[in-house]
Order: structure tokens, then C-alpha cells, then sequence
């Protein structure tokens, strides 16, 4: 039983994921202190208003807290921004960078000598003008 914990454990994948989870925790922390330090006062700085927290309305004795709402709006797209335009933009221009240029695929058709219509590679006879066309055909006659 404890053989099979450990090897669930090493695992490639479990490990894996933990690592994933750590990076991902420490890159979260990046990106919010990117929006927080310097996109939102970049913000401020351009509209006049860094936190929009104080905005409410009341309504038969209920208060609603929209401005926490903008701000948390504000904040998610301002990390969505921050993810695209500083991890994925440049991993997929490093990723096509890297990408190998794919051969051409064989051709499957060629020409036929006689009436130049498109019959298959391994074609003895031409299916439009009936001429043969096989190489094998060819050295016997």
C-alpha cells in the first residue's frame, strides 16, 4: 500500500503539477504587483480616480457596493492584459521561432502527358483521354 502512495507520488504528473502550482502561485503574485504598483496608478494617473471603492447607492436600506465591483473588473482586466500581452504574445513568438518549417507533402497527382488532366502518381491509363500513362506500360510496348 505505501508502495503504491509513493509511486503515485513520483509520478511525473503529480510532481509536475505541484511545481506548476508553486510557479503559478509566485507568477500571481508578479502580476499583481504589476497591476497594482503599476498599471492602476498608470490609471490614476490618466483618469484622476485610483480606487473606486467609495461609490455606493442605497436602496430601501440596502447598500450596494458597485464601486468594489469596478474595481475588482478593473483589476481582472488589467491582469488579463498583463498575462496576454507579457507571457503570451512573446511565448508564441518564441514558439513560432523555434516551430520547423513543414516539407511539402508529396504529390499524390500529376499531369497527364496526353490531355494534361490531373490523374493519381500511381495511375497505368489516364481516365479522361484513356491514354496510358504507367511507366511499366510504357517499357513494355
Amino acid at each position: 500500500m505505501l508502495k503504491g502512495f509513493r509511486d503515485f507520488l513520483f509520478r511525473g504528473n503529480v510532481v509536475d503539477l505541484a511545481v506548476a502550482v508553486i510557479i503559478g502561485g509566485a507568477f500571481g503574485a508578479v502580476v499583481t504587483a504589476l497591476v497594482k504598483d503599476v498599471l492602476t496608478p498608470l490609471i490614476a494617473a490618466i483618469f484622476g480616480k485610483p480606487d473606486f471603492s467609495g461609490l455606493t447607492f442605497t436602496v430601501n436600506s440596502s447598500k450596494f457596493l458597485y464601486g468594489d465591483f469596478i474595481n475588482a473588473l478593473i483589476a481582472f482586466l488589467l491582469v488579463g492584459a498583463a498575462i496576454y500581452f507579457f507571457v503570451v504574445v512573446p511565448m508564441n513568438a518564441v514558439m513560432a521561432r523555434l516551430k520547423k518549417p513543414q516539407a511539402p507533402a508529396e504529390p499524390t497527382t500529376r499531369p497527364c502527358p496526353e490531355c494534361l488532366s490531373e490523374i493519381p502518381i500511381a495511375a497505368k491509363r489516364c481516365a479522361h483521354c484513356t491514354a496510358v500513362v504507367g511507366a511499366a506500360s510504357r517499357s513494355a510496348g
